[in-house]
């Protein structure tokens, strides 16, 4: 795997990590029991592709950057400082899901040899979950 390609394959990883706790935390936060279901079920679907990623590019959890660090307790602060409210929560996590989704889509794009058909596969979950925010968002007016 090229240079250019682990550090994206990294990214994606990166970034559905952070999605997939942020899923987490606002399961736990948003009052709206459907709600709740539908964000742990992403956060679990999620959790599935990175398993997959990592054994597939044979890629180790990633080591923390200081500019990870300093993000994670950025958004540790805004979701604490976030008012209980699940239109906010929804907002956030499409915009995040959206950053997702670009980032794979890089990485589908520099993918080469038995990756390619993995991320096709697997393309179908991530649009599952992207059109789940996505008609989220509309229904709360984003």
């Amino acid at each position: 795997m090229s240079p250019a390609s682990r550090h994206l394959w990294r990214a994606l990883i990166r970034r559905s990590l952070q999605l997939r706790a942020a899923y987490l935390r606002a399961a736990v936060a948003v009052d709206e029991p459907g709600l709740r279901s539908v964000l742990a079920e992403n956060a679990q679907m999620l959790d599935q592709l990175i398993t997959e990623w990592r054994a597939q590019c044979r890629e180790p959890a990633p080591r923390p950057r200081w500019l990870e660090a300093v993000r994670r307790r950025v958004d540790a602060w805004r979701w604490r400082a976030m008012p209980r409210s699940d239109v906010l929560w929804i907002r956030l996590l499409a915009r995040d899901e959206a950053a997702l989704l670009h980032t794979f889509e890089l990485a589908l794009a520099a993918a080469s040899g038995d990756l390619v058909p993995l991320l096709y596969r697997q393309r179908s979950r991530l649009d599952a979950i992207h059109r789940d925010m996505r008609s989220l968002a509309q229904a709360v007016g984003h």
